[in-house]
């Protein structure tokens, strides 16, 4: 068996050409579509069984979108999602119902997504019940049970509420409820981001001890670069609703090729003066231009040390393997230029900051509409 063949049998899940438009909305009798926030615009995206996939990103990059249009939680506006050969974006009803047996989702607040006025109990025999996983009394509460156990919560939680738990409890709890069903796919958005240090390495050996006993592949949706180093087998860097290099984890730490990456990189802490004094330092200069207005050509070019002042601001670049020396066929990255940089023949110039202005999507003039556009509330 050759190795492409022996890959595309590995593969879970396929992302292609995925977009998710969310449309902006004025006037309050009359309602149109003035706008949209392009939150993913064009994704392409693998991940093979058993293994855990990282994505990072600033805030507002479209990463927890991303990871919930892969679970149809939201509606892709373009593209397609194939999980173990089924297309999940075309999916709906009691069909879509059934087919989240195998995909479910760690929510990043554990207080928020679970229901104060439900016991523990209540909350995992939910999901058990909607697929039909709940035979008997006694089989089920042996599986709740072994459930809390696995995820290192004694029996006695069952009768209480959320309320009663501390943060990596609540999470913990959270993860219990995602395998109910047993499912083979999990989603974990920013499954540590509000809890201790302490807890937080506890929660993630958790979720690595899980994915050994019970073969679960991961989708880490995260901002913290050392949570998802830890985690990770491969990592995607997300950048304004597009994958701008993707790599094998220990790989894009050592050699991140894209200059959003590169800037990433340097603002990780070495624990060394030495090495942290002599180290590429990269200072991004602006903010992150509105998902409702993006730049034409490279989505980076406004903040990039390396523009140029050809094909970065009127060309889309491609996420492509390179050859580049030192870096494995499995290393993509979307750049025109990312060969001259890594080679040394382009140097970083200084960026001037740019004013970011949100698109004009208020009611024109001529309309005369008393109303007056409506709000538009921000993604996360």
């Amino acid at each position: 068996m050759s190795d492409d063949t022996a890959q595309s049998e590995d593969l879970l899940v396929d992302v292609r050409g995925l977009k998710v438009h969310f449309p902006i909305k004025a006037g309050v009798v009359f309602d149109r579509t003035v706008g949209h926030v392009y939150a993913v615009d064009g994704v392409d995206l693998q991940i093979f069984r058993g293994e855990t996939y990282g994505l990072v990103g600033e805030s507002g990059c479209g990463k927890s979108t991303l990871g919930r249009a892969i679970l149809n939680l939201e509606t892709p506006t373009e593209g397609s999602v194939h999980f173990d050969g089924v297309d999940v974006a075309s999916l709906k009803g009691e069909t879509l119902r059934r087919q989240r047996q195998h995909m479910q989702m760690v929510f990043q607040d554990p207080m928020s997504s679970l229901d104060p006025r439900q016991s523990v109990e209540s909350l995992l025999i939910e999901g058990m019940r909607a697929h039909g996983l709940d035979k008997d009394k006694a089989s089920t509460q042996a599986r709740l049970r072994e459930l809390l156990a696995s995820v290192g919560l004694p029996s006695t939680a069952l009768s209480k509420y959320p309320h009663e738990f501390s943060g990596g409890q609540r999470q913990r709890i959270g993860i219990a409820r995602a395998l109910t069903v047993g499912p083979t796919f999990i989603v974990a958005d920013e499954p540590v981001s509000a809890l201790d240090v302490s807890v937080q390495a506890q929660v993630l050996n958790l979720l690595e001890e899980l994915q050994g006993e019970l073969g679960l592949t991961y989708l880490v949706v995260a901002h913290d670069l050392a949570v998802v180093r830890h985690i990770s087998d491969r990592i995607g860097v997300m950048y304004l609703g597009g994958i701008v290099e993707e790599s094998e984890a220990g790989e894009l730490y050592d050699l991140p090729l894209h200059p959003y990456t590169r800037a990433l990189m340097s603002a990780v802490p070495v624990p060394d003066p030495v090495v942290e004094d002599s180290r590429e330092q990269l200072l991004l200069t602006g903010d992150l231009p509105s998902p409702s207005d993006p730049p034409s050509g490279c989505r980076f070019h406004t903040r990039c040390p390396w523009r140029q002042p050809t094909r970065c601001d009127d060309e889309r670049p491609v996420l492509r393997a390179l050859e580049v020396t030192g870096i494995t066929p499995g290393h993509r990255v979307a750049c025109h230029w990312v060969k001259e940089i890594a080679a040394g023949e382009l140097q970083p110039h200084a960026v001037a900051a740019e004013l970011v202005e949100a698109a004009d999507t208020t009611t024109p003039a001529d309309d005369a509409s008393p109303f007056g556009p409506a709000s538009v509330a921000e993604l996360g």
